[in-house]
């Protein structure tokens, strides 16, 4: 019996499956332990001298400000945190949050 599906298979000249396609929800639920990867552009930051919290702003393209308001506290206040090498878990997983990334890709 054949049960509906959403998944494509694609033969090859040879006859034989090649390529299968998936929904986009199916595909994101299915390789979710991948979104913990860190760019290039945040490592080789990082590997420059930046701070990962600044390497990954820098890459999101946001500004301190922006994180900061996100976070609930002043540019300034932002900044020195940003600049530490020694952050509590607490703050660590703040500034990830408002950077949208998970407290893992920040601690690399």
């Amino acid at each position: 019996m054949n049960a509906p599906t959403n998944i494509q298979v694609i033969n090859g000249p040879d006859g034989k499956p090649a390529f299968v396609v998936i929904p986009f929800e199916e595909y994101q639920k299915t390789h979710a332990a991948e979104r913990n990867l860190i760019p290039h552009e945040v490592v080789s930051a990082t590997v420059d001298g930046a701070t990962p919290v600044r390497a990954w702003r820098e890459h999101l393209k946001l500004t301190q400000a922006e994180v900061a308001a996100r976070i609930g506290i002043s540019q300034p206040s932002y900044a020195k945190q940003e600049a530490s090498d020694s952050l509590r878990r607490p703050t660590i997983g703040k500034i990830a949050k408002a950077l949208g990334i998970s407290v893992e890709q920040l601690e690399f």
